[in-house]
């Protein structure tokens, strides 16, 4: 086996070397043929630089177009050290590289009359005055006079309309529902109330009851007691034909009405969405659901759509997140002669409303003399005009 590998190897070299010797036989013998007659064999035809010789068998390419050729362009000045000119682009017809000079504008004429510079307003302060008697902001602001002693009775209104009337209040804590009941007898003051409140919103606490106290504020005492709530005021005066018919069945249909309460807060307990949180505590006597706030003095005035509240369940309906809570109010010292002594509330089973500890007996036909005993300790319903005092020298300090 070896010796025909060995073979197979001198095989292969052989044929090798004959194949380079047949070759450089073939360059020797024409060499030595154009040394004897160089004519013979023409010389080959130069090729200009950029250009492919032609090869056999393929065509020429033809040249291309004469593409323009741009001017180079001459310095308009003496070329300097180290300074080259800006290139420049070849003009396209009907195109100009000026830019387009505009005329002149001619002079003022000195007749023709000058605008003043435009004048802005001033920057608001940072809080807004509220001088007493400001434009109207709620409708029925300028509404009738209250009506006076002797008017005939209002409609009485069927059971399905008063609880319709108390469905926005009616999940409202005992005592800010009472004060909010007493005050609605009161609709031709509200949306003034309702607009002081919302002048002087930066107020609270014992500040803000200074300020009444300073402005002499005309109006009844159950009014002054919602001014801490200006989101109860600004609701009542925002729909004064509301207000007006809860007022009317307070006077007229007492009874009725908290009846109608408390059949929407059974619909809203057995429909799940009245139960105790953290802001309000729920609970049955006596046949009657009550709330009360969880920490006296400190109230929450409850949010919500009474179509969603007082409607049927539905089955698999979360009702935590369809009753929320507006910020915290603090009632203290300055309110208690507006009705907050004593812990407002109500006697459900004999329908009476309690304010101060007594109950509150203004009715349709002693409505134009009524008084509190209550309102009596500190505050009665004043017929002067309010002082804006507290606002000049808050600006003072």
């Amino acid at each position: 086996m070896n010796d025909l590998l060995c073979f197979s190897d001198l095989r292969r070299r052989a044929r090798l070397r004959l194949g380079m010797g047949l070759g450089l036989g073939l360059m020797l013998v024409g060499a030595s043929a154009w040394a004897q007659d160089p004519s013979a064999y023409p010389a080959p035809t130069p090729v200009p630089a950029g250009q492919i010789p032609a090869q056999p068998g393929y065509s020429t390419p033809q040249p291309s177009p004469a593409q323009p050729s741009y001017p180079v362009p001459q310095p308009q000045s003496p070329a300097q050290p180290g300074y080259s000119p800006p290139p420049q682009y070849p003009s396209v017809p009907g195109y100009s590289q000026q830019q387009p000079s505009y005329p002149a504008q001619p002079p003022q004429d000195p007749a023709q009359p000058q605008y003043p510079a435009q004048q802005y307003p001033a920057p608001p302060p940072q809080y807004p005055p509220s001088p007493y008697g400001a434009p109207a902001e709620y409708p029925g602001q300028a509404s009738a006079a209250y009506p006076p002693a002797g008017a005939p009775l209002p409609p009485a209104m069927a059971p399905q309309q008063l609880d319709a009337l108390a469905a926005r209040i009616a999940l409202y804590p005992d005592p800010l529902l009472a004060q909010t009941l007493t005050a609605a007898t009161y609709w031709n003051e509200v949306p003034q109330a309702a607009t002081w409140a919302n002048q002087h919103s930066y107020l609270s606490g014992d500040a803000l009851g200074q300020a009444i106290q300073a402005d002499q504020l005309p109006y009844d005492p159950s009014i002054l007691g919602l001014i801490p709530f200006p989101s109860v005021l600004d609701m009542m005066a925002r729909d004064p034909g509301w207000t007006q018919q809860l007022g009317q069945a307070v006077l007229t249909q007492r009874g009725d009405l908290m009846d109608a309460v408390q059949r929407e807060r059974a619909q809203a307990q057995q429909s799940g969405y009245l139960q105790p949180n953290q802001y309000d505590n729920v609970a049955s006597s006596d046949g009657s659901i009550q709330i009360q706030p969880v920490n006296p003095g400190f109230y929450y005035v409850p949010v919500y759509n009474p179509l969603v509240v007082f409607g049927p369940s539905r089955p698999g309906f979360f009702a935590g997140g369809a009753i929320t809570f507006g910020p915290r109010v603090f009632i203290g010292g300055p309110f208690i002669s507006f009705g907050w002594w004593g812990n407002p509330g109500f006697a459900w089973r004999s329908h009476g409303i309690l304010i101060g500890g007594g109950v509150w007996g203004r009715n349709w036909s002693n409505r134009g003399e009524f008084q509190h005993p209550a309102y009596a300790r500190g505050w009665s319903h004043r017929a002067a005009p309010a002082v804006e005092r507290h606002e000049a020298e808050r600006r003072s300090r």
